[in-house]
């Protein structure tokens, strides 16, 4: 492996980037947050607080610097920006980074696959199962709900276990997992449900676990998704997905799911990755009528976005 892989990149600047700088940064280690979408030659210092569930407040400093400032990155790279925005990413940091290993922290299904066409040498998957919530510009309200496995795209269970130790804090955890696939579908099929019914009720996650008519509704959506899943040869159980969907919304009672903070706060969302990238494949297995609820709900809260994007 390369041998700067004490420094820690880390692009995007939303609430799980923040979070995972200020306890990386407490945990000793070289931390750099890249706005990959922002080419303004930027590079400064900044104050970021993570709020935990107990009320403790964590604190550090991080240095932010726009993409453009790099002519080369050579440490471990953590995306933790939209997955929209990963076909401009990949090209961007291909004649960055060398050999460096990329780690998605992204949302959705297909995410990687960019980063498969520019030829990465080195590609790892997490899948989170934390929720993080931007209070104000320098403070996130974060909440583990339990440690999140990292799987191999392109690389070696030896770099994945380095990799899962540089990155792991006490507050947010991280461990190898040989096989992700199934893992990565199932939580699409969560969040094709907390990424849609939220927003468009204006309502934080706990709704579920709150209230039985909500979830009927997932119920529904899990299961429209199941369906295409099966037929990916992904074999995944309804009552387990129900369970774990449950426990996630109880643990996140009172915060705000991702897409609902992009919509409030103007920007695009990674609907496209979740429900809209089920109805593609479920078109493309000639099934479309398995989903239209999972479709209707991803294109109205597709909508909602755009609306607010253009302020009308």
């Amino acid at each position: 492996m390369h041998s700067n892989m004490e420094h820690i990149y880390i692009v995007g600047l939303g609430a799980i980037s923040r979070a995972l700088a200020v306890f990386l940064r407490l945990s000793g280690k070289r931390v750099t947050i890249i706005r990959g979408s922002l080419n303004d030659g930027s590079y400064k210092s900044a104050h970021f607080s993570a709020r935990m569930p107990d009320g403790t407040v964590l604190e550090a400093e991080v240095t932010v610097a726009a993409l453009n400032t790099f002519s080369a990155i050579d440490g471990i790279i953590v995306v933790a920006s939209k997955s929209y925005a990963n076909k401009q990413l990949a090209i961007d940091l291909k004649e960055k980074i060398g050999n460096s290993p990329i780690v998605l922290l992204q949302n959705g299904l297909g995410i990687e696959q960019p980063f498969v066409e520019q030829n990465f040498q080195e590609i790892y998957r997490a899948v989170l199962f934390v929720t993080s919530q931007v209070i104000d510009d320098a403070t996130v309200q974060f909440r583990p709900v339990a440690a999140c496995p990292v799987g191999i795209e392109r690389g070696s269970m030896e770099n994945l276990s380095k990799i899962v130790s540089q990155l792991t804090t006490p507050q947010f955890i991280f461990e190898t997992k040989a096989h992700l696939k199934n893992i990565i579908w199932k939580k699409a099929i969560i969040n094709c449900v907390f990424n849609s019914v939220c927003p468009l009720l204006e309502v934080d996650n706990g709704i579920f676990s709150r209230s039985p008519h909500a979830m009927q509704i997932a119920r529904r959506i899990i299961s429209e998704c199941l369906s295409i899943a099966h037929h990916k040869e992904i074999w995944l159980v309804q009552k387990d997905i129900e369970d774990s969907l449950l426990e996630i919304s109880f643990a996140s009672d009172g915060q705000l799911i991702s897409t609902l903070q992009d919509i409030r706060r103007q920007r695009n969302t990674e609907i496209d990755t979740l429900n809209l990238e089920i109805a593609r494949m479920a078109e493309g297995l000639g099934k479309s009528e398995a989903v239209r609820e999972t479709k209707l709900l991803g294109e109205l809260t597709k909508m909602k976005a755009q609306i607010c994007l253009s302020g009308r």
